[in-house]
């Protein structure tokens, strides 16, 4: 974690135009919780893509990725006129552990650690809260337990955790600006899309599908490695209160858990070398999703403001003759 840290620094240092650390948050042991967050400065309102990582403790390849995501993009600002105009349109938050304390201890105490480090309530002796079982989204009802000493402990009541409650009202409090929410996991290969809860289906459901079908492609081209699609009752377990779940109930429209490699092989001990060859293909999957929100955005509103001129041009009586 002090390496992360000290890396972070770094990269503000590095790009001081374009990279800023907002801290917006504490953890249960009162670390603070800090985003990159990384754009032009244009001075006007400006929408956003939301990416956090290491949610949970032992998915070490999770927070490598944020750090790979977010090197690359800075990168590729420099020559890419694409990445330019998503970064003048467009200002990324990037967490790269959310976690902290259980990051923390995973590598002091326990490899396997999974939740925060919150004690359970007065007549439990275990710690813990499952952060991707706490957020406001069915809370409570599938695929948690209410037991404080099981891995999906969803917590004594929705966003009852430091670390949900630093992201809903980061978030929330701005959630007309973001366009695309990203939760960076492992293990398992997947893409997954709201809504954990079997008995609902996002209302945008197809169009959520039809991107990640995409970015799951994108994903085969870069190392062969097949990513599943779908929401998680059809292709992992049902689940609720995950922030995958919340951002899109919040409005947010494109929300994806992305679970990184392996298969079950080595699971959450993921070895070093396969590290950069899983970043790589992730970044491909994510930047084609962040594309996707970007263009929609973007290119419709442009294609919008020509089709109202013409409308106006022609209500006034301009014609292409007169227009020679």
């Amino acid at each position: 974690m002090p390496e992360i840290s000290k890396w972070m620094s770094q990269m503000q240092t590095d790009y001081p135009d374009l990279v800023h650390i907002v801290d917006y948050g504490k953890t249960y042991e009162k670390r603070t919780i800090s985003l990159l967050k990384i754009g032009q400065n244009t001075g006007a309102k400006k929408k956003a893509i939301w990416m956090d990582c290491g949610i949970h403790a032992r998915e070490w390849i999770a927070p490598a990725f944020c750090q790979y995501f977010v090197r690359e993009i800075l990168k590729a600002y420099k020559t890419d006129p694409k990445i330019q105009d998503m970064m003048k349109n467009m200002d990324f938050y990037v967490t790269p552990v959310l976690n902290m304390d259980g990051y923390i201890y995973s590598w002091s105490t326990d490899r396997l650690w999974r939740k925060n480090r919150s004690p359970g309530p007065a007549s439990c002796n275990c710690s813990g809260t499952d952060l991707n079982r706490n957020f406001d989204a069915n809370w409570g009802t599938i695929g948690v337990s209410d037991d404080c000493c099981s891995n999906i402990y969803c917590g004594t009541g929705p966003v009852s955790e430091p670390e949900a409650q630093a992201v809903t009202y980061f978030v929330g409090s701005r959630k007309e600006d973001f366009l695309c929410f990203l939760t960076i996991h492992s293990y398992g290969q997947l893409l997954l899309v709201p809504y954990g809860h079997p008995n609902y289906t996002a209302p945008n459901y197809q169009e959520l599908m039809d991107v990640g079908l995409a970015a799951a492609d994108a994903i085969k081209k870069v190392h062969g490695k097949d990513y599943t699609v779908g929401a998680s009752p059809d292709v992992l377990y049902p689940n609720s209160g995950s922030s995958r779940d919340w951002a899109r109930m919040s409005g947010i429209p494109l929300a994806y858990t992305f679970e990184l490699r392996d298969n079950g092989t080595f699971g959450f001990k993921l070895p070093e070398d396969q590290i950069q060859p899983t970043c790589e293909e992730a970044y491909s999957g994510a930047l084609h999703i962040i594309t996707y929100a970007h263009d929609k955005t973007f290119n419709g509103a442009v294609a919008t403001a020509v089709a109202t001129l013409w409308t106006i041009l022609l209500a006034v009586g301009v014609t292409g003759s007169s227009l020679m």
